[in-house]
């Protein structure tokens, strides 16, 4: 009994926690000049979020740009110098739902 009580609480309080939630995917494509690093942002809802921010950060915390999100996509191109330790790329709706990617050296195609 007690554990039902809990559960149901903690499913309520955490259902407005995960609302505000975005799912983001990034990954390394080919492009005419290197490569870039795509970004793709949407709910879970399938709703994709009109407008927002992409913050691109090294594996040291530094901010390293600063991109506008539009119809739920970023796109930006790969510095393989400064991401050579990985990227953590986070993106703010302005609606402010925030989700984040890690890109590891494995998935940056180290030594590619």
């Amino acid at each position: 009994m007690i554990r039902a009580l809990v559960l149901t609480v903690a499913l309520a309080l955490a259902g407005p926690a995960l609302a505000h939630r975005v799912n983001v995917f990034a990954s390394v494509q080919p492009a005419d000049a290197g490569e870039v690093v795509v970004v793709e942002a949407k709910f879970s809802s399938g709703r994709i979020p009109a407008l927002g921010e992409v913050v691109v950060e090294d594996a040291e915390g530094r901010v390293l740009a600063t991109l506008p999100l539009t119809d739920g996509t970023a796109r930006f191109p790969l510095d393989r110098g400064a991401a050579a330790g990985g990227l953590s790329i986070t993106v703010r709706t302005d609606d402010d739902h925030e989700g984040y990617w890690l890109l590891t050296p494995a998935d940056l195609g180290e030594g590619a």
